[in-house]
């Protein structure tokens, strides 16, 4: 349940719902299976898995939410095939060239044939809502995924005025003077990785790990212009995370000193170990997002 990806949205107005409320407007969009001839479905499960009967769990001023989302799994090698397979069969049986359009159509059908006999594959994506900081926190691997969960809460909702994380400050300018040494953060350290990238458009990238980020050779590539746009970091030796230039979070780890407040405290069954979990994991990146928008200046709708 720890969350390793976070990006970053602002709710625009206050969040009208309890986890009560919420509920009963998420069940409106329960997570169903694949119909028979459907690609995917995306839905509502509860946050504590399918035993669990509430669509919400809350902690605080926290409210968690979960999307499962199922597909099915047509490997394109398969189809690519089966559709060179049926194309030889016709220009050869009827002496013609098959055209795209045409292609298209067979391939459409294939596919309509090959649906109910798909294996599917279920994932999910976590989040929750901080209501005292009107934030909606999302553990996604990529923009999209996080996307699909805030257009699926918009749609379950009706309405849902959000927008990504804006600092005022910019994350690769700040960064790269991170990098250099021309600024510094007692609340931030840096680690050993970054990506540079030059800003001209189809510029050169750099890769580091394990790296000396203070050695000459990052500032070779830092006086030729390129600019960090991410970069391995540790706040206050109880998160260490990568920053992207686009305010997201990759790689996020709670460290030891938090997996032992976790680990000491009583939990009867899962249901509780989850609860507890959930409200250490919610205290602590409420700090730590709270440090990270103040040292980029504030969101840059709040000044």
């Amino acid at each position: 349940m720890w969350f390793k990806n976070l990006y970053l949205f602002k709710l625009l107005t206050p969040f009208q719902y309890d986890p009560e409320a919420l509920h009963e407007r998420l069940l409106e969009r329960t997570a169903k299976g694949c119909g028979t001839l459907e690609l995917s479905s995306l839905g509502w499960q509860p946050p504590l898995g399918r035993g669990a009967e509430l669509l919400t769990h809350a902690s605080g001023s926290c409210i968690m939410v979960c999307a499962r989302r199922e597909e099915r799994v047509l490997p394109a090698a398969v189809v690519r095939e089966l559709l060179a397979d049926k194309v030889a069969e016709i220009e050869e049986s009827e002496a013609r060239k098959v055209r795209r359009k045409e292609q298209d159509e067979l391939k459409d059908e294939l596919m309509l044939d090959l649906l109910p006999r798909a294996f599917i594959k279920s994932s999910r994506i976590y989040a929750y809502i901080d209501t005292q900081n009107q934030w909606l926190v999302v553990d996604a691997a990529s923009s999209k995924k996080a996307e699909e969960l805030v257009s699926l809460l918009r749609e379950t909702l009706g309405t849902l005025p959000a927008k990504p994380f804006e600092v005022n400050l910019s994350p690769a300018s700040l960064m790269t003077a991170w990098v250099s040494g021309t600024e510094s953060s007692a609340a931030f350290q840096i680690q050993d990785e970054c990506e540079l990238r030059d800003t001209v458009e189809e510029g050169g990238i750099i890769r580091c790990r394990r790296q000396d980020l203070e050695g000459d050779e990052i500032r070779t590539h830092l006086e030729a212009g390129k600019q960090v746009v991410k970069l391995a970091l540790e706040w206050g030796e109880r998160l260490g995370f990568v920053l992207s230039d686009d305010f997201s979070i990759k790689r996020l780890k709670f460290l030891d000193i938090i997996l032992e407040e976790a680990a000491t405290a009583e939990s009867e069954d899962a249901a509780t170990r989850f609860d507890v979990d959930f409200s250490l994991m919610s205290l602590e990146l409420q700090r730590f997002i709270t440090d990270l928008i103040e040292i980029f200046g504030g969101l840059a709708d709040e000044r």
